[in-house]
C-alpha cells in the first residue's frame, strides 16, 4: 500500500468515507476478514478465492452492509450470480441464515476502491463472530473461477468496508486481505535500442520477455543469437544472449556504430527463426541532435493507478526501457504530503545523461471548465495549482486552487511561471481548447493515449489557430508506464511514446525540446520506436521562431530550411519537404497534411505489386467523453473463393479474437476508441468472388476485382469519425524504409501546419509535430 493515503486521517488503508460523516467506531471493533488461498498469482489466469468477513463488537445491523471493492485500473473479471459456469460465478452466505442482498457495481465506492461488491444485510442481523462468507470464482458447478487482473501487482487487495450500524458510513477493516500478482511465461519478446545516435558514442541493446498480457517476464530460460541486419557495422554486439530465469531484462552495454549507417539487431531461435526484431537504430556524424523517447504522463496507486509511485519511476527505467518519463497524478487526489514525496521521487531518479523524470500533475478539470491538461515544471518545489480539493482533506493551500483551465493559465502567467510547458490531454475528461488555451504555456496536444487516439483535439487546435505539436503518452493505470498495454478492460489502445529530438538527455533539454515542439508522437508498443526525420528547405531565405512570435517575445533567426515544430515566416519562395523513415515494421503507408487538408498518401509499393492481401480497417469513437468505444464486432464472408490466412491488427485485448470459421468467413470481437483495428485476409483467388462485411455500423460487399490500392471507405462518422476502409497490399511487403521530398503548395493567408502521418503494416501509427510556415 501506499505510505499516503487518500482521503480521512483515518482510513490508513488509503480509501475514503463514502459519506461526510466521520467513522467513530475503533477500528479494532468493526470486525475482521480472511482470504484464502494467499501467496503469489499468475496475471490473467483463473483462480478461486474465499473471503470470510467475521463481523466485529457490533456486529452488523439489519440493513448494514458490507463492500468488497477493487482498484479502478484493475480489469479482473466481475462477480456475478447468475451463471453459475461462467467466469467469476460468486456466492455470498451469511453463518446464521441472515437474508443477503448483493450485486455488483464499478462505480459503487469512492475511487481508487471504485470496483465494489455491495452485501446488504435485509432480513436479520450479525451478532459479533457471525460471518459472511464470499466465494469469488466458485467452480463447484462449474465456473472456470475468477480471472486475476492481466497486470503485475505486488499488494492486490481486496478492499474491505463495513457499515455496522447502518448508518451507510463506511470503515475500512483493520488488516485488508493482499495477495500478489506475478507475471506468466514469455510469449514474445522485445528489443530496444536507440532510434538515433551519435557514431561512435556508446548505446546499449536492451531486451525482455513479456507474457500474453503484455508483463515482462522473469521466467525466461532460453539463449538467441544475435543478427546484425543493415549496413552499419555494431561494435561489441556478442553473437548470443542468455535469458536466464530470475530475471525481467537482459542488457548488452557498450555497444557502438562507429560509421554513419543504420542497423536492426534481430533475436533467433536455435532453428533461425525471427523470435524479435529491434528498433532501427541510426547513426550519424557531425550532429548536434538525436532520439530520446519518453512516456510523460502515467499514474500510481496513490491516485488512480497501480502500484507505488516509486514502482513507477522504476518500472519506466528498468523495463520499459524509456529515456524520460513523468508522473501525472489527478490532481484532486494529490495530497501536499504525496506532493512532496513525487519531488523527492522526481530528485532522486533524475540522472542526467541516463534517465530524465519531469516534475508535473494532471490538472484535471470538469470538462466544463475546461479538461484535462498536462502541467511540467523544469525543477522541484512548484506550486500545484488544483483543479478542486475533490479528495483532499487538507485545504490549508486551496486558495492555489484553479478550478477551471483559463483560471489556471492566467495564475501561471500572474505568477511569472514562464518555465511551466502544459499539453492538451484526452482522457475521461477530454481537453476543450476552444474554450480555454494559451500558447505561452500549451505547447501540444496528447493525440494518443491508452484511451485512444484523438486526432480531433489536434484539427480542433488547427481550427483555432494555434501553433502546437504532437505528443503520444500511455496515460497508464496500470503500473507500467513506457510499456503500457490495454489488458482486459475497456482501455482501447496501447499506451503512446514521444520520440524527443534534442541534444542530451538532461530535465532542461527535455523541456527545451517540449517548447520548441521538436518531436514525434506514436502509438507505441513494439513497433512504436520507428526513426523519422522531416524537414523542410525553403527557395528564399525565412525566419524561423522557436515559439510562437505572436506571444511577443519570441526572437527569430534566418534560415533556409526547419524541422518539425519550428514555426517559420517565408514571405515568398517555395517549401520543399524532405521525408526520411526506418520503420520498425513494414510501411502501408505516408499522409501529408497541411493542417485539416489531406495532401497527398504516399506508398512504398506500387499497384504493380499488390497481391492476394486485402485489409479491413476500422476506426472511430462514439464521442469526445469517457464512453467512446465503438463496437465493432462482426462477420466476413467470401463467396466463389477461399481463405488461405487471415491476421488481427491491433486485437490488443485477448478477448477480443478474429476467428476463422470456415474457409470462407471469418468472426471477430473487436472495438476502438479512435484508434485503428481490422484484420489482412489472404485469399485463394486475388481477384475472384465477393468480399461481404457485417457490423454493428457498416454493411457491405465489395467484388474483389474492384479492390485496390486505393481505399473503399465505408463512412459511418457522426459526431467523430467512424468508418471501415477496404483496400489491398503487396502479399508481402518488405519496405521499411522510405526516403522522399515533395513540394508544398502554401496558402497565401494563414497557418500552413505541415506534418506527416506514418502508418505501419502493424497498425502502429506516428504524427510528427507541424512545421508551421506563414506569409
Amino acid at each position: 500500500m501506499s505510505e499516503y493515503p487518500l482521503g480521512s486521517p483515518d482510513d490508513a488503508s488509503g480509501g475514503v468515507l463514502s459519506t461526510p460523516a466521520r467513522a467513530t467506531i475503533p477500528a479494532d471493533e468493526i470486525g475482521s476478514v480472511t482470504l484464502t488461498p494467499k501467496g503469489a498469482f499468475e496475471a490473467g489466469s483463473y483462480q478461486t478465492f474465499t473471503l470470510v468477513y467475521t463481523a466485529g463488537k457490533f456486529g452488523i445491523d439489519d440493513s448494514g452492509s458490507i463492500r468488497i471493492c477493487f482498484r479502478f485500473a484493475s480489469d479482473q473479471t466481475r462477480p456475478q450470480f447468475e451463471n453459475p459456469k461462467g467466469p467469476n460465478f460468486t456466492t455470498v452466505v451469511a453463518s446464521n441464515s441472515a437474508v443477503l442482498q448483493y450485486h455488483y457495481d464499478p462505480k459503487g465506492n469512492v475511487r481508487p476502491w471504485d470496483r465494489t461488491l455491495y452485501i446488504k444485510v435485509v432480513k436479520g442481523f450479525l451478532r459479533e463472530g457471525d460471518t459472511i462468507t464470499v466465494t469469488f470464482g466458485d467452480t463447484s458447478q462449474g465456473s472456470p473461477g475468477m480471472r486475476l487482473q492481466t497486470f503485475c501487482e505486488d499488494t492486490f487487495e481486496f478492499h474491505t468496508l463495513i457499515d455496522p450500524i447502518a448508518t451507510y458510513c463506511y470503515q475500512p477493516v483493520l488488516d485488508q486481505p493482499v495477495i500478489e500478482i506475478v507475471s506468466g511465461r514469455p510469449e514474445t519478446f522485445v528489443a530496444v535500442v536507440p532510434t538515433l545516435v551519435r557514431a561512435g558514442e556508446k548505446f546499449n541493446l536492451k531486451m525482455k520477455g513479456e507474457d500474453r498480457w503484455g508483463n515482462p517476464s522473469d521466467k525466461c530460460d532460453v539463449t538467441l543469437s544475435l543478427v546484425k541486419v543493415g549496413d552499419a557495422e555494431i561494435s561489441g554486439l556478442p553473437e548470443t544472449v542468455i535469458f536466464q530465469p530470475g530475471r525481467f531484462v537482459e542488457i548488452i552495454k557498450d555497444l557502438s556504430i562507429n560509421s554513419p549507417g543504420s542497423a536492426v539487431i534481430e533475436l533467433r531461435d536455435s532453428a533461425g527463426e525471427i523470435i524479435a526484431r529491434s528498433n532501427p537504430v541510426r547513426a550519424v556524424a557531425g550532429t548536434d541532435l538525436v532520439h530520446f523517447w519518453g512516456d510523460l504522463h502515467g499514474q500510481s496507486e496513490e491516485t488512480i493507478g497501480t502500484g507505488s509511485a516509486q514502482q513507477y519511476f522504476e518500472f519506466a527505467r528498468d523495463r520499459a526501457f524509456v529515456d524520460a518519463v513523468g508522473h501525472q497524478g489527478n490532481d484532486f487526489q494529490i495530497t501536499s504530503p504525496f506532493w512532496n514525496e513525487l519531488d523527492n521521487l522526481c530528485a532522486r531518479f533524475d540522472v542526467p545523461g541516463e534517465y530524465v523524470t519531469v516534475p508535473g500533475y494532471e490538472w484535471s478539470g470538469n470538462t466544463g471548465l475546461g479538461g484535462d491538461r498536462n502541467i511540467y515544471f523544469p525543477n522541484e518545489g512548484r506550486t500545484i495549482r488544483r483543479s478542486s480539493h475533490a479528495l483532499v482533506e487538507d485545504h490549508s493551500d486551496i486558495d492555489t486552487d484553479a478550478n477551471s483551465a483559463a483560471e489556471l493559465f492566467s495564475a501561471l502567467a500572474a505568477n511569472k511561471e514562464w518555465d511551466v510547458v502544459g499539453y492538451a490531454h484526452c482522457g475521461g475528461r477530454y481537453a476543450d481548447v476552444k474554450m480555454a488555451h494559451d500558447g505561452r504555456f500549451e505547447k501540444s496536444m496528447e493525440v494518443h493515449s491508452s484511451w485512444g487516439t484523438f486526432e480531433w483535439l489536434l484539427q480542433d487546435a488547427f481550427e483555432m489557430g494555434y501553433r502546437v505539436g504532437i505528443v503520444s503518452n500511455s496515460d497508464g493505470h496500470k503500473g507500467r508506464p513506457g510499456a503500457s498495454y490495454p489488458g482486459a478492460s475497456l482501455f482501447g489502445a496501447v499506451g503512446g511514446l514521444t520520440c524527443f529530438i534534442t541534444d542530451s538527455l538532461s530535465r532542461d533539454s527535455i523541456l527545451d525540446c517540449m517548447r520548441k515542439r521538436h518531436h514525434y508522437g506514436t502509438t507505441g508498443g513494439h513497433g512504436g520506436r520507428m526513426y523519422i526525420d522531416v524537414k523542410a528547405s525553403f527557395s528564399e531565405t525565412a525566419t524561423l521562431y522557436h515559439d510562437d512570435p505572436r506571444n511577443g517575445i519570441a526572437k527569430g533567426i534566418s534560415t533556409m530550411g526547419a524541422m518539425m515544430g519550428d514555426i517559420v515566416h517565408l514571405p515568398s519562395g517555395e517549401m520543399t519537404l524532405e521525408i526520411d523513415i526506418h520503420a520498425a515494421s513494414p510501411i502501408e503507408r505516408v499522409d501529408i497534411f497541411n493542417g485539416l487538408d489531406h495532401l497527398e498518401t504516399i506508398r512504398p509499393y506500387s499497384s504493380e505489386e499488390l497481391g492476394n492481401r486485402i485489409r479491413v480497417i476500422w476506426e472511430g469513437a462514439e464521442y469526445r467523453g469517457r464512453f467512446r468505444q465503438v463496437i465493432w464486432d462482426g462477420e466476413a464472408h467470401l463467396s466463389d473463393n477461399r481463405i488461405v490466412a487471415a491476421k488481427p491488427i491491433n486485437f490488443f485485448n485477448r478477448d477480443k479474437t478474429l476467428d476463422q470459421m470456415s474457409e470462407t468467413s471469418l468472426a471477430w470481437r473487436a472495438l476502438t476508441t479512435g484508434n485503428i483495428g481490422g484484420f489482412d485476409l489472404w485469399v485463394e483467388d486475388a481477384y475472384g468472388g465477393t468480399l461481404k462485411i457485417e457490423t454493428p455500423l457498416v454493411k457491405c460487399g465489395v467484388p474483389l476485382d474492384e479492390i485496390d490500392i486505393n481505399d473503399e471507405i465505408f463512412d459511418r462518422s457522426d459526431i467523430l469519425p467512424r468508418y471501415l476502409k477496404i483496400f489491398r497490399l503487396p502479399a508481402e511487403n518488405s519496405h521499411r524504409i522510405m526516403n522522399f521530398s515533395r513540394r508544398i503548395s502554401l496558402k497565401e493567408t494563414g497557418d500552413n501546419p505541415i506534418f506527416i502521418r506514418l502508418t505501419q503494416e502493424d497498425g502502429t501509427l506516428s504524427w510528427t509535430s507541424p512545421i508551421y510556415v506563414y506569409r
